[in-house]
């Protein structure tokens, strides 16, 4: 481990504060050509002996912004030193999860999945662009149908038509066959570029791609491809639930992952991770950002330097050795719900891999699933899964009543 270490409350506070001291103080001196400055003072509390032991909440004041992409060079001098530990951050997720080379990669803290999938469809789209003279109307965005929306949603805002690979029924599996044929469709079309984006565990069901299914049929077509992992509900599960590297950067395929730490790390809403091999970010540089220190490579633009704090401080709480003991308990609860369905021959999917368990909406009366909060596969139609997801707070005292209750029914 490069980066992840264990830290204590003490050393965790310490740093902290070390990294706002690095950052502009407006108290203590006048700055006068930034639109920015710490939260209103008339408005929340600002009481150092409440502040100093609550780190998070005292970068909230501060209000540091983490505008642009600290791997990069340059960034905006008024707030390095937490750019500094969000910088450490993207080291640990890169290298020390996702098992990229060192310093071999770019990232940033993005306000979510969404936006980080994006990002990576964006950079793809253009570098087809400039090194291939490719017209959009060329282009496509492939992926399963269990993908997430963002992906419809970036292929709307990027101009990019979208072809879905069908997966199987039961098992959740995309195909050969099936992907094949999506690719064919596609070409029928006269798309000739292809940007991929593969699930570490999609929203619903918690299954996982094979990269290699896609790589392979991609080259037998002879096309161009890139492909991006969508880890965001995956990226903290998967890596530490399963020996397989293939979702990983030791796969020479992938070129970027998404991960999203305000699922299972637990961090504040609007928190999500961007990380992409070295030199790719470089094609979205928005050279029109000249006020910007190091000009702005990213999507959203200015953003809270207090999210990347947090999931630094979850992170350095845990130690790797902790979150992947955390990973195993979720999974051992998620062994033991499995087992219970299977005891009542209620139908149901799970990954191996994953704490999401989907079962076929044929056993869920409306009434158990509305009483235990359960997602169904669709708000608008009929649904035909409803999902269980094993979060932190979901022991296995809350599950056996569902389970007995689900029993009566049955």
């Amino acid at each position: 481990m490069q980066y992840w270490k264990k830290l204590t409350n003490s050393e965790i506070k310490e740093k902290v504060n070390k990294a706002l001291a690095q950052n502009v103080d407006y108290h203590e001196r006048s700055i006068l050509g930034i639109p920015a400055s710490h939260l209103d003072e008339n408005v929340f509390n600002m009481d150092p002996a409440y502040l100093n032991n609550a780190p998070f909440l005292k970068t909230m004041v501060d209000n540091p912004n983490h505008i642009g992409c600290h791997t990069m060079g340059e960034s905006e001098p008024f707030f390095a030193g937490t750019q500094k530990l969000e910088k450490e951050l993207i080291g640990i997720v890169a290298e020390d999860i996702l098992l990229c080379e060192p310093e071999q990669y770019d990232g940033y803290v993005a306000s979510g999945g969404t936006e980080a999938n994006i990002q990576a469809i964006w950079i793809y789209r253009n570098i087809f662009k400039k090194k291939f003279h490719a017209r959009y109307d060329e282009i496509c965005l492939l992926c399963s149908e269990d993908s997430h929306y963002s992906m419809p949603k970036a292929g709307n805002l990027l101009n990019l038509d979208l072809e879905y690979v069908t997966v199987t029924d039961d098992a959740r599996e995309i195909t050969p066959e099936n992907v094949a044929e999506a690719i064919h469709s596609a070409k029928r079309k006269g798309k000739k570029y292809f940007i991929v984006v593969a699930n570490m565990m999609t929203t619903m069901f918690g299954s996982v791609d094979c990269i290699e299914t896609y790589t392979r049929a991609l080259t037998d077509a002879g096309v161009e491809f890139r492909i991006h992992v969508d880890g965001a509900y995956g990226g903290f599960v998967y890596p530490f639930s399963t020996d397989n590297e293939e979702m990983t950067f030791r796969n020479p395929h992938v070129s970027s992952v998404t991960l999203d730490a305000h699922k299972m790390v637990q961090a504040p809403f609007g928190t999500g991770i961007f990380i992409a091999r070295k030199g790719l970010i470089d094609n979205v540089f928005t050279n029109e950002a000249q006020y910007v220190s190091g000009l702005d490579a990213t999507l959203i633009g200015s953003r809270s330097g207090a999210n990347a704090i947090a999931v630094w401080m979850i992170l350095q709480t845990y130690g790797p050795h902790d979150w992947f003991e955390k990973i195993h308990i979720l999974n051992y609860r998620t062994n033991w719900l499995c087992n219970q369905l299977k005891e009542l021959k209620v139908d149901f999917y799970r990954h191996p891999s994953s704490n999401i368990v989907a079962i076929r909406a044929r056993h869920i009366s409306k009434e158990l699933a509305h009483k235990y909060g359960l997602v169904p596969d669709s708000h608008n139609h009929h649904p035909q899964w409803y999902k269980i997801v094993l979060m932190e707070h979901v022991h296995v005292d809350h599950l056996m009543p569902f389970v007995e209750e689900l029993r009566e029914k049955l």
